[in-house]
């Protein structure tokens, strides 16, 4: 039997939630395709952590952060179904508030640096393991005060979606 290679991501993330509603962007590539997912990613060389919480946000929605806190940390791993990889994805997350309207998101995003399809606001009760990333389950279990918070998430048949 092969080995199982080893991936660690490590990004930041926003969770803004508003009328019970989280605002989600639609992943088109990666683990996460076609699911819903938390604005944000990977920071860039010398990027603080707020910095790129508030340029990921900006890129990945148009929208922009007027105000950030609670800042917490969370890991998961994911073993992608009929692949030999586990990926270790440790992410951190912070509340934010965002301006009312978006703006347009910056052409060369969107000419191929964009791992998003579009920005939508989703009611918390129509997000689960069948559409969204463990990103946004996690905030579900923030929200349901679930025990375990704290504690690694293992997803061991994960799936990507085609559609």
């Amino acid at each position: 039997m092969k080995e199982l290679d080893y991936k660690l991501h490590f990004g930041v993330y926003g969770v803004a939630i508003k009328d019970n509603k989280l605002l989600c962007i639609s992943k088109n590539s990666g683990p996460y395709k076609n699911r819903y997912d938390l604005p944000g990613g990977s920071q860039e060389l010398g990027e603080g952590l707020t910095d790129t919480l508030v340029r990921e946000i900006f890129e990945e929605t148009g929208f922009k952060v007027l105000d950030y806190k609670n800042p917490r940390i969370y890991d998961s791993f994911l073993k992608i179904k009929n692949h030999q990889v586990i990926t270790h994805h440790v992410f951190s997350l912070y509340t934010v508030t965002v301006n009312g309207e978006a703006e347009s998101i910056p052409d060369e995003v969107v000419d191929g640096k964009n791992d998003s399809d579009g920005v939508l606001w989703m009611a918390l009760d129509d997000l689960n393991l069948h559409n969204a990333s463990p990103l946004i389950l996690k905030v579900i279990d923030e929200k349901n005060t679930n025990p375990g918070l704290l504690d690694k998430k293992t997803f061991d048949d994960w799936e990507i979606l085609n559609n």
